[in-house]
């Protein structure tokens, strides 16, 4: 019997998806062109130290923040001259407010490993700019709103 290889994980494990539906009949497609990923889920550490600790200080978690920060590459149809509806549902969420502020979202491990989430952000939407020859990019802070839930992969086999 042979041992499984272990393989160190990449960067680009991270597949992201936008609900292009609405919350009961959920429409998930690829956000395409993800070229940078980086979660982030800091919790709130406050300092629950007593006297009767004998010295040893205590802390407790209060609460949760997430975000999201991508870099896509941007995607057009120039023939029709539309953009990628994924990308155009993100960009005129930044503009809006309230709910239509909101942007449903989940990544997942895209070899269907078991590591994936869901929750509802408010997105930053930042032209990065450049020189002549770069590529059109934009710069995308997703800030929770609420809890970011751990999910089952739905890649997963």
């Amino acid at each position: 019997m042979s041992t499984p290889t272990e393989e160190t994980e990449l960067a680009r494990e991270w597949r992201l998806e936008i609900n292009m539906g609405t919350d009961e009949t959920p429409d998930w497609q690829l956000c395409p062109g993800v070229r940078e990923f980086q979660p982030a889920s800091e919790p709130n550490i406050e300092d629950s130290s007593d006297y009767d600790s004998e010295g040893w200080n205590g802390n407790e978690k209060t609460a949760q923040s997430w975000e999201l920060s991508v870099t896509i590459r941007r995607k057009a149809n120039k023939a029709v001259k539309v953009y990628h509806p994924v990308h155009e549902k993100i960009r005129l969420a930044h503009f809006a407010y309230g709910d239509a502020n909101k942007i449903r979202l989940r990544y997942m491990n895209r070899d269907g490993l078991p590591e994936a989430y869901q929750g509802k952000a408010i997105p930053n939407w930042q032209p990065a700019g450049g020189e002549h020859t770069a590529l059109g990019e934009v710069e995308i802070t997703f800030t929770g709103d609420g809890p970011l839930t751990p999910i089952t992969n739905p890649l997963a086999p």
